[in-house]
């Protein structure tokens, strides 16, 4: 027996019997408080629509599943700025994936780059006639690529009445809103104070020639051989107009076409040897007019009438080559070009020879309306992600229409790669009569697991019934986010799975897609609710917990659910004190 009860026998009768009633007392009251508390409270909370359902249960398996997150250490290694992970080519326009960890900061010259905030901004812009403005952020890889080049050109048109300028849109958000700025870099030409998209190539050469272009006269003169042989060497593609006089209505025709064009130089002759040199008949009726280019096409006659209007058309159905062969430096002429419909060729440089030509001679029957591409899959630079982004596998040939990063629609020519096919589908194309490509894996052979597999061959099957709610995960496999989730979501769907009208799904977005899932990062969490299938999907704003899942789908579904309640155990602390009351009574009522 323990020493207080040792001494409990050498107090007085009274004493003894006062104290055995109040420890008595003590006790009843110890395990009686924790129910008297949550009935206090319970009277005094206000009683909700939520309270009337025990997630006690759901709390208990978020503490779990949180601490299973912690197998997942490096799942931050794929995040995005905004916190969030994105696919390397969810944008076949940006198809290098370019980040902030992939350059290093370059060392550059920038001494003619003037650096502009809001508070000299407009006073900048008022006083100069001619500026360049870059919007930048420090931390983005094309920026910091865009650099050097920048600063070169603003050396070289130093003195020229010409300035380049940049400002950090991190920094001065009220100049990146007023300017839309919506990505990075994005430039804009100021020409007294009016702007207008920069849309060329992001080199020193290309931002010089164009703006060149946009300060000069917009055309030159060529009166002697040796100028006309240095043109035709030195450039890719030239404009020459033949003409009866170098002023006059002809020239300022010439001179305002050349103004919308913005890779392309315009020249003027009246010299017949010069217009020879150029491939023109000296005895030609003028004006007339030849573009010039270094591709398997190298000359294309104008024969329209000789006014702005027409001559840019003609300049800009013929200036890019029959089929361009797709690189990181000609990408941005392929993106940024106003005809968004693009013909692409998948295949490897073995397989490519035979379909080229007739590729090239399809391309002639489409121009100024199509963009012909040729992508070699055998080239792990470039070739093989493009090929991946649009899901297209094998050696080739492969055509397959594009309808532009906008709208991002695929169509697939299944037949073979002939010239008559080629100009089936081309015309199909162009009056919208194709039916769409969409990447999927193969259906899966069972689908019984609490999270149903969704791919693109099944999606209207499971998705878009009508008579379940649906919560669909769209993840990439090596994103660190989606790894983290995974445990959540997998006890979510558990608990779920008792109830018929509620599909708890997930889809591959790498490797699947369909026009009702759209992804602007992973994971992407979209619900789509029964009966409303042909609305868009709610995209899912709550915490990525087991218990705040639950409550959205409660409030969003529209069948209504309830989780049976599960059967409760006896608390552990209760039932200790239980025992320690009876053991403690039981050992004074000895010593009595």
């Amino acid at each position: 027996m323990s020493k207080p009860l040792q001494n409990f026998g050498s107090l007085p009768m009274s004493t003894r019997l006062i104290l055995l009633v109040s420890f008595v007392s003590l006790l009843l009251l110890c395990s009686l408080s924790p129910s008297f508390s949550k009935d206090q409270d319970d009277k005094t909370k206000p009683v909700t629509e939520e309270d009337d359902e025990d997630l006690s249960f759901l709390e208990a398996d978020d503490d779990q599943s949180a601490a299973s997150q912690l197998q997942y250490p490096d799942s931050d290694q794929f995040d995005d700025e905004d916190g969030s992970d994105a696919e390397d080519f969810d944008n076949f326009g940006d198809f290098d994936g370019s980040d902030a960890d992939q350059y290093k900061q370059p060392e550059v010259d920038e001494q003619d780059v003037v650096v502009l905030k809001e508070g000299n901004f407009s006073d900048f812009i008022e006083k100069n006639k001619f500026v360049m403005v870059e919007f930048y952020a420090p931390w983005c890889g094309h920026c910091q690529a865009l650099a050097p080049e920048y600063a070169a050109a603003a050396t070289e048109l130093k003195g020229e009445n010409v300035v380049l300028a940049k400002v950090d849109a991190t920094e001065e958000n009220e100049l990146a809103q007023e300017y839309d700025v919506q990505g990075f870099p994005t430039v804009h030409f100021f020409i007294d104070g009016v702007h207008k998209p920069y849309p060329g190539q992001r080199t020193k050469d290309a931002i010089v020639t164009w703006i060149k272009k946009k300060t000069g006269p917009g055309i030159y003169n060529v009166t002697t051989l040796d100028d006309a042989e240095r043109i035709l060497t030195s450039e890719s593609k030239v404009v020459l107009g033949y003409l009866n006089s170098l002023v006059g209505p002809e020239s300022e025709e010439l001179a305002a076409a050349s103004r919308l064009e913005d890779d392309v130089n315009f020249y003027q002759t009246v010299n017949p040897d010069v217009a020879k040199l150029f491939h023109i008949d000296p005895k030609v009726k003028r004006p007339a007019l030849v573009l010039v280019k270094k591709e398997a096409e190298k000359l294309s006659y104008f024969d329209g009438q000789f006014v702005k209007s027409e001559i840019s058309e003609f300049t800009f159905s013929n200036k890019l080559p029959l089929v361009t062969i797709f690189t990181r430096e000609n990408a941005p002429s392929i993106f940024e070009s106003p005809i968004k419909k693009q013909l692409l060729l998948f295949a490897t440089s073995n397989n490519s020879k035979n379909v080229i030509s007739v590729f090239q001679e399809a391309a002639k029957l489409f121009k100024g309306k199509l963009i012909f591409v040729y992508v070699e899959m055998d080239n792990e630079d470039v070739g093989k992600p493009v090929s991946d982004y649009f899901g297209i596998t094998g050696d080739g040939p492969k055509v397959l229409a594009y309808t532009g990063n906008d709208d991002a629609k695929k169509f697939v020519l299944e037949k073979e790669v002939t010239l008559d096919n080629l100009k089936a589908f081309g015309g199909d194309f162009i009056e919208d009569k194709l039916k769409p490509f969409y990447k999927s894996d193969p259906i899966p052979e069972t689908n019984d697991g609490d999270v149903k597999i969704v791919v693109g061959n099944n999606f209207d099957e499971i998705v878009l019934d009508e008579s379940k709610d649906v919560l669909l995960e769209i993840y990439a496999p090596w994103c660190g986010h989606c790894q983290s989730l995974e445990p959540t979501y997998n006890k979510l769907a558990k608990h779920l799975r008792g109830i018929e009208s509620l599909v708890v799904a997930k889809m591959d977005g790498t490797t699947n897609e369909h026009p009702r899932a759209k992804a602007d990062g992973f994971p992407t969490l979209l619900f789509f609710p029964a009966g409303n299938k042909s609305f868009d999907p709610i995209t899912v704003d709550a915490d990525r917990t087991v218990v705040a899942f639950y409550k959205f789908l409660k409030k969003h579904a529209s069948i209504p659910f309830k989780l049976e309640k599960r059967a409760s155990t006896p608390k552990l602390e209760s039932s200790e004190v239980k025992e320690a009351s009876d053991s403690s009574f039981d050992d004074v009522k000895d010593e009595l």
